[in-house]
């Protein structure tokens, strides 16, 4: 069983194939933190200690005791008002304006199967899968209950956390604030992983020392944002790509959030992930419920590379619905970079022709479709084809698509209005923005509140309109705003539900539907939205080398199986760089790949690279979106970028390098692989050499010398089941 109740020692123990998760209802009836890492059958409570403590306070019920301080245990979901003065997860206030949450045990229930959230994206599971843990804590002075929700996928070393706040009592509660999950940890010296960015430079790995205090960081833009991800690393000191202790959180939504990290005044480490407090206060009437996103957690004791490995697992098996998770997808040209708003029906249908010729699956109409937008001004929230532009309907265009052998695919961005449109006209309340006040613009753009049911039931039956005038396989659904204007304290949460209901309907209603996720590229890539898309565009950074270090700092969470990457032209359109076709190749095959260009500019000698990049992917592509990722450098700190796929069965692997920096009388690069049989003899295929497995992995491999600036390589090693010896008798 992978959950566990001692009822002599009240003890609760989840267990998942390599770890153990522990907590304790302690005689006054609060909940305990005991342990969680390596895998035992031992009960934990032995870690806990008592000391009288200067400024520790005690709660009442302790009596006597002063050694008994809730300021210095370890909790499994610390709350205001218990005399516990660091970070917590939880904040209630009543109708008195009183903040206090006093949480005791009240009861448990172990059940087979994952428990589900309504209206929310979760961790999903067969019933044999995994087994539910749910834990009820009670203030019945606040007349509250919190239920704590425990996901655990025994195989998967996955163990999820969800909360759901009721209102027991007759008057109004309001939550200020609420935390997913918190891991204390009584002792450890401890790194924090996080990843920032800003938009076209998302998700780039930053690793701090955690002293006493806190590292704090969060979103309060309405989305998961380009600045923070919703996920955090804590790696104890010294901790590698395949060696040390590593603990991960990854949460489940795709609005505001908060993570806190604080080593407290006796060197103990709090880690708590959930809805920011800032801009949030909702209100709870007389028996309503309240959930908190999930949040997804993960241990290794190998490594950073197998927590992410974990995380790929979980992701790819049971984040992401949709029937394309484990197919082969189209390779696609989008036609923003191609021709951005200057287009016409004929420049579509030219693109086509172009692909079909080239081995492109499908062509997707970016941006400049509908109403008269023909710039970034205008028609958001006039989802109707501009037959005029297109030079006939939509239908006919894509009849006309399809009759040169590719597939059609199409953008929108149904979140959004311009104050130049009909629907801002008719309905300018739609738009989210504060009473009596002028909204903030951005991208010339407004927000429509999608908190509510009339604003996405209007939107929705405009985009149906558009997807049933003829067969469209994909959709890029984007979103190029952040949220300012929040009137009320329930809105960025209810908002983020609202989008989730239309993104379920839509997946509902066109279960075929390829949907790529998108906000300015990377800025909500999440796992809240990989629920609803199997892929998002990384970043609308499309530059060779820049992506190295996008796509490296998203793997830590992501696979790559859910990276948009695309081959765009050169000079590239954000940073001026050039970079050979080959290398933009190389690392575009790090995701699902695609084109961000105009093949009618390129030479012969450039599309027939298309043709042998395409060739190429679709042979290697379930090794890279299916096989085992390793992160072979750091971008940030190494001369190349490296990184590798390796098969299930280990009999296959597909490891690409690209060039960071060139410098005369270089000196010999070398790429040393991971998860190969060490005993297993492999065969490079283009050089024709043989290796051992433990030979590529000890001492690796030489990088050809390099002639220009920015090469990059790829090499496919593939086991020789019966392989002659490697070396000659002396």
């Amino acid at each position: 069983m992978a959950i566990i109740y001692h009822p002599n020692k009240k003890i609760f123990t989840l267990h998942t194939a390599h770890t153990t998760y522990q907590m304790q209802v302690d005689p006054l009836g609060y909940l305990l933190h005991l342990y969680y890492g390596d895998k035992t059958n031992s009960p934990m409570d032995y870690v806990l200690t008592y000391a009288d403590r200067g400024f520790s306070g005690n709660p009442y019920a302790a009596g006597m005791d002063r050694t008994y301080s809730l300021d210095a245990l370890p909790q499994e979901y610390p709350s205001i008002g218990t005399g516990d003065y660091r970070n917590i997860a939880l904040n209630i206030k009543n109708e008195k304006g009183v903040e206090s949450a006093d949480l005791l045990f009240k009861s448990y229930e172990i059940r087979s199967g994952k428990y589900q959230l309504q209206g929310l994206p979760a961790v999903w599971a067969d019933k044999e899968e995994a087994q539910t843990l749910e834990i009820v804590l009670a203030d019945e002075n606040a007349q509250v209950e919190v239920h704590l929700l425990y996901g655990v996928l025994e195989e998967n070393d996955v163990i999820t956390r969800s909360v759901q706040i009721k209102n027991t009592g007759t008057g109004q509660i309001t939550i200020e604030k609420a935390a997913a999950a918190c891991l204390d940890f009584v002792q450890g010296d401890f790194d924090v992983l996080r990843f920032y960015g800003k938009h076209a430079m998302e998700r780039n790995l930053e690793r701090t020392p955690l002293g006493h205090g806190t590292i704090a960081f969060g979103s309060r833009r309405g989305t998961s944002s380009h600045q923070y991800n919703p996920a955090v690393i804590l790696a104890e000191k010294g901790t590698t790509e395949t060696a040390g202790i590593c603990y991960g959180m990854l949460f489940v939504y795709s609005g505001n959030f908060s993570c806190e990290a604080e080593k407290d005044q006796f060197n103990q480490t709090r880690l708590l992930l959930g809805l920011n407090e800032e801009l949030f206060s909702y209100p709870l009437a007389e028996g309503e419920t309240f959930t908190v996103p999930e949040v997804i957690l993960s241990y290794s004791a190998d490594g950073l590379s197998a927590l992410s490995q974990q995380y790929h697992n979980c992701i790819r098996n049971h984040v992401c619905r949709s029937k394309y998770v484990h197919m082969q997808r189209p390779v696609l040209i989008n036609s923003w970079e191609a021709a951005y708003f200057d287009f016409t029906g004929d420049t579509i249908v030219d693109l086509a022709k172009e692909a079909a010729s080239l081995g492109i699956d499908m062509v997707v109409m970016d941006d400049g479709w509908f109403g008269k937008r023909n710039d970034d001004n205008s028609s958001l929230g006039d989802w109707q084809v501009n037959e005029k532009k297109l030079g006939g309907s939509l239908a006919e265009l894509i009849t006309r698509v399809h009759n040169q052998g590719v597939k059609f695919g199409i953008w929108i961005e149904p979140e959004m209005v311009n104050e130049d449109s009909d629907l801002y006209r008719a309905h300018p309340d739609w738009a989210i923005q504060i009473p009596g006040k002028k909204p903030v613009r951005s991208r010339n753009q407004l927000l429509l509140d999608f908190s509510r049911k009339e604003v996405r039931d209007c939107v929705f039956d405009q985009i149906c309109a558009v997807l049933d005038q003829g067969k469209i396989d994909y959709v890029k659904w984007d979103m190029n705003r952040s949220m300012a204007d929040v009137y009320a304290g329930n809105l960025s949460y209810d908002y983020v539900l609202g989008v989730y209901n239309f993104m379920e309907r839509l997946c509902s209603r066109y279960p075929d539907l390829l949907l790529e996720g998108c906000s300015g590229g990377g800025g909500r890539f999440d796992a809240g939205m990989l629920y609803y898309s199997p892929q998002i565009w990384c970043s609308d950074n499309t530059d060779a080398i820049n992506r190295t270090r996008i796509q490296y700092g998203t793997s830590f969470f992501y696979p790559v199986s859910v990276m948009g990457a695309h081959v765009s032209a050169v000079p590239n359109h954000q940073t001026g760089r050039v970079t050979s076709f080959h290398t933009r190749g190389v690392t575009a095959m790090a995701g699902t790949f695609g084109y961000e260009l105009n093949p009618a500019f390129l030479s012969d000698e450039e599309k027939q690279q298309i043709r042998e990049q395409i060739k190429t992917y679709k042979k290697y592509e379930t090794l890279i979106n299916e096989g085992t990722y390793w992160r072979l450098s750091d971008p940030f700190m190494d001369e190349i970028a490296a990184w590798m796929t390796v098969s299930e069965e280990q009999d296959h692997a597909l490891v690409s390098a690209v060039r960071l920096r060139a410098e005369a009388n270089q000196a010999a690069v070398y790429v040393r692989l991971r998860g190969l049989k060490p005993d297993a003899v492999y065969l490079e295929e283009q050089s024709g050499r043989q290796y051992s497995g433990a030979a590529l992995m000890h001492a690796g491999i030489p990088l050809p010398p390099f002639t220009r600036e920015y090469e990059a390589y790829q090499f496919v090693f593939t086991e020789l089941k019966e392989a002659g010896a490697l070396y000659e008798k002396v």
